[in-house]
């Protein structure tokens, strides 16, 4: 589902992958519903989603054009970048990697389905000279495709970062998730007047670093922290950038799905007007 603001900014608000057996249970998908048949339902209900299986492994153009194939005209994706860039980078090997990131990823700039692509770095990727020269050198690689940049170290919420992205025209992305030492904040800073970008990961902090991905994205949003971030989307985002994209990570038991749903009901509510 989108929302057109009367300023013109387009929202895309879904959810950080789709394809959840828990969403059965859940209630989100019919009873029955089987994995290849996830995608179908999925965009009846949203108009974008963050592709997953994108950071596990390298996509292929033929799998991805298959997949353009199935979503209506409007829909979008956003791809995360895969690993072997972000966080298993091998040194001589992550320049042939973009390339075939560029190639694998083509049909969803063909079919004009990009949303962008997202640069999810880990906790561990600190603001050092080395790993400022590497992200340098890696967004100089993908110049051209539309990029967001995910934070998870705070050494990064800086404002000669800010202006760098902003000279780039590159999304930082913004994160809501446990308020625990060394994690990036939430902040509503947009860097790029083409898009902004925001992922809820939810405020698990007791399983935020348990190791266990069900204990990490543990959690339902109170209609509270909703209504703030809608609150903050309406007056401080939508006027700096022509488009928004919004994404659930809180993927256990349906929560992402249910909390997208209660974002874009707030927004409606404030006068925002949707559209298919």
């Amino acid at each position: 589902m989108t929302t057109d603001h009367s300023d013109a900014c387009k929202l895309f608000i879904g959810t950080s992958g789709y394809s959840y057996g828990e969403w059965i249970d859940s209630g989100f998908y019919p009873e029955g519903t089987h994995s290849s048949n996830m995608l179908d339902f999925y965009t009846r209900i949203f108009q974008t989603a963050e592709l997953n299986y994108t950071w596990y492994q390298m996509p292929k153009a033929p799998a991805i054009e298959r997949m353009c194939a199935k979503v209506p005209q409007n829909f979008k994706f956003a791809a995360k970048l895969t690993r072997t860039m972000t966080h298993e980078i091998k040194k001589n090997q992550w320049q042939k990697e973009v390339m075939l990131y560029r190639q694998g990823i083509a049909p969803l700039i063909q079919s004009n389905k990009l949303l962008c692509i997202l640069i999810q770095l880990p906790p561990y990727f600190k603001r050092s000279p080395d790993y400022r020269n590497y992200l340098a050198a890696l967004l100089d690689e993908l110049a051209g495709l539309p990029l967001a940049v995910e934070f998870r170290h705070d050494s990064w919420a800086n404002d000669k970062v800010f202006s760098e992205l902003e000279r780039r025209k590159v999304t930082l992305v913004s994160v809501d998730e446990p308020d625990l030492p060394s994690l990036f904040p939430p902040l509503d800073i947009v860097t790029n007047p083409d898009l902004f970008y925001i992922r809820f990961h939810g405020r698990n902090a007791k399983g935020w670093r348990s190791g266990n991905m069900q204990k990490q994205f543990d959690y339902d949003y109170a209609d509270w922290e909703l209504k703030k971030w809608a609150a903050t989307i309406q007056k401080s985002m939508m006027a700096d950038a022509q488009t928004g994209g919004i994404f659930f990570n809180n993927h256990v038991r349906g929560q992402a799905p249910n909390n997208a749903l209660r974002l874009i009901a707030l927004l409606l509510n404030k006068k925002t007007r949707t559209g298919r």
